[in-house]
């Protein structure tokens, strides 16, 4: 059988990200994408190269200021912030608002790894560097790469996806052993039985993986263990950060914050 390299045939009718998921398609069109790929992924590496260790906040972007879990987040980011770390969300509302208000509450860095999306709302106000991306996939590497802890608020699927997500590279050794902390007991202890009656009884995971998935209700502990962590495994100490170069333009992406 003969495999038509021609993609999805009329462009205006389909979003480009529905024609890169399409299959093979034009080389001339390949390359394209694989260069707006690199781009994306050279800005990203330039622009969150001199914020600092982070730590990322994922949860719902449904729940509005007075909501537990918001305020939860708020909280928990603000005692982060004044411990000396970066915070770290994907700029949305709700949980993602949270977190950056907290840090900017506390006065430390307040930065957001944005998507864009056809009918995405705008960026909540709470933001010092933004920096946007049009692939999921590079989005997601940012919020790692730069990380040195996980805390993970109630949410939807969204949120799932990216616990499951680092779970699963810290469990296959692809990452560090950072924490995840998940705030909330109530909200996450469920699920947290379900993976050892079920999943560990099944031999779907391994007994210890349960372990590998911190849960708390307080901030004060939670930010206690991601600060105690970060000393003793990873030999964070305070300190000067590292300059920008002028050679390399890189004064330039800190002034435009």
């Amino acid at each position: 059988m003969h495999e038509e390299h021609t993609g999805v045939a009329d462009e205006s009718e389909h979003p480009p990200q529905l024609r890169f998921l399409a299959g093979p398609q034009h080389r001339r069109f390949e390359l394209g994408r694989l260069l707006r790929i690199s781009a994306e992924f050279l800005r990203g590496f330039r622009r969150l190269h001199f914020v600092g260790p982070c730590v990322t906040v994922f949860g719902s972007a449904r729940f509005e200021e007075g909501n537990q879990w918001y305020e939860l987040a708020r909280e928990t980011s603000s005692q982060l912030s004044r411990s000396g770390f970066t915070i770290m969300s994907g700029g949305g509302p709700g949980i993602m608002e949270a977190a950056n208000r907290g840090a900017r509450e506390a006065g430390g860095p307040s930065i957001a790894a944005t998507i864009e999306l056809p009918h995405e709302q705008s960026s909540n106000p709470y933001i010092d560097l933004e920096v946007p991306f049009h692939y999921f996939f590079v989005r997601k590497v940012m919020l790692v790469k730069y990380s040195y802890a996980f805390l993970v608020m109630p949410g939807g699927f969204g949120t799932m996806d990216e616990l499951w997500e680092i779970a699963t590279l810290v469990q296959t050794g692809k990452v560090v052993d950072f924490p995840i902390v998940l705030m909330g007991r109530s909200f996450w202890e469920p699920m947290i039985e379900f993976l050892r009656e079920r999943m560990i009884t099944e031999g779907t995971i391994s007994p210890e993986d349960p372990d590998r998935l911190i849960i708390t209700d307080d901030p004060e502990e939670a930010t206690s263990i991601i600060t105690e962590t970060a000393r003793t495994r990873f030999g964070l100490t305070y300190g000067p950060r590292a300059e920008p170069s002028r050679i390399l333009f890189e004064k330039a992406l800190i002034e435009r914050r």
